[in-house]
């Protein structure tokens, strides 16, 4: 790498009452013209972690304006399909019609927003097959006949939960689309007690999360920047014993040195939550540098199932390519 990319103007430096080099441009998008075409080669979207519904990415050498456009696009411009009109026929239980509602749309559900288009907002609430998806949920609280049995509890259907939400299929849905519905069968949304009764017809329509948090696809998004430690002067032994404590687990390791003795050593910087707690020994906060590479930033995004994050990260970047084209598009025809 160039000096450039490594040098001390592109970090933030962690001292023991300030951070250095916070107004510095000397990071992506701020280079001279002999230095942007390297600074092309070092941008990486690079993933580090996937789970079911959780993943963890690396994005190099991008400015921190794209990294945070990102993150508000993962939160309220990727659609999803969420509940948006209940019906309600019956409900003699003691949770308010407007509480269950309101439940009911905050349910995340399973279903591909791409394959739905927007509901104009003077549709009648059934909609079309083409923009609403519909669901039913019907349930009575009873006594339960075998309850003097062990094992068995007073009272059959008494919880209420989200695997009791059929899906209705809508014309042709059923060979469009796998089944779709609630992310989870175990959420809770309601108890009764015997002579309670619910029953609701249920719309799902496509949306952003910049009209109401029920359509935001993540549960949380947040990056943060990349550390970096220095270790500049060796520490042995207990001082490197003491070291390692003021770091978060995994950072620095003690490595067994040919004559007997521990050295620390930092293995994988990036688990660091920045405490600077080694400011805190004055025998010890000359010995390192602790600093924040300022165009590499640690994504983590945690879905709430509607949409698995290696499929919502990418519908996030299309939407903020979109949005460029448009602007630049009106910047054009304004200019003509």
């Amino acid at each position: 790498m160039t000096e450039f990319t490594f040098g001390a103007k592109s970090r933030l430096r962690l001292k023991e009452f300030e951070i250095v080099n916070t107004s510095d441009y000397n990071i992506a998008g701020h280079f001279s013209d002999e230095q942007k075409k390297e600074e092309e080669t070092r941008r990486e979207v690079k993933i580090v972690k996937v789970e079911d519904l959780y993943m963890e990415f690396d994005l190099i050498g991008y400015d921190p304006a794209i990294a945070n456009a990102v993150r508000r696009i993962l939160l309220s411009d990727v659609p999803t399909m969420a509940i948006e009109k209940v019906h309600i026929y019956q409900n003699t239980s003691i949770m308010q019609d407007e509480v269950l509602a309101h439940r009911l749309g905050l349910i995340p559900l399973k279903a591909d927003p791409r394959l739905f288009k927007w509901k104009e907002p003077d549709a009648k609430d059934e909609g079309t097959e083409e923009d609403t998806l519909e669901f039913f949920l019907s349930t009575k609280c009873k006594r339960n006949p075998l309850r003097n049995e062990a094992g068995e509890g007073p009272y059959v259907e008494h919880h209420v939960y989200t695997k009791q939400i059929q899906w209705v299929p809508n014309g042709s849905q059923a060979e469009k689309m796998a089944a779709p519905g609630p992310v989870e069968d175990d959420i809770l949304i309601n108890k009764m007690r015997p002579g309670h009764e619910m029953e609701f017809k249920l719309f799902a329509v496509k949306g952003l999360g910049r009209d109401h948090a029920k359509f935001s696809p993540v549960a949380t998004t947040f990056y943060r920047l990349l550390p970096q430690i220095t270790i500049i002067k060796d520490v042995f032994d207990n001082d490197a014993l003491r070291l390692q404590k003021c770091f978060s687990p995994g950072v620095v390791e003690l490595e067994p040195t040919e004559d007997g003795r521990k050295k620390a050593v930092v293995v994988n910087a990036r688990y660091d939550s920045c405490s600077r707690n080694v400011y805190r020994h004055n025998d010890l906060k000359e010995c390192v540098v602790l600093e924040k590479i300022k165009d590499h930033f640690i994504f983590n995004v945690e879905s709430t199932g509607a949409i698995k994050p290696t499929e919502m990260v990418p519908m996030a970047m299309q939407i903020l390519i979109e949005k460029c084209d448009l602007y630049l598009q009106e910047i054009d025809d304004e200019n003509k």
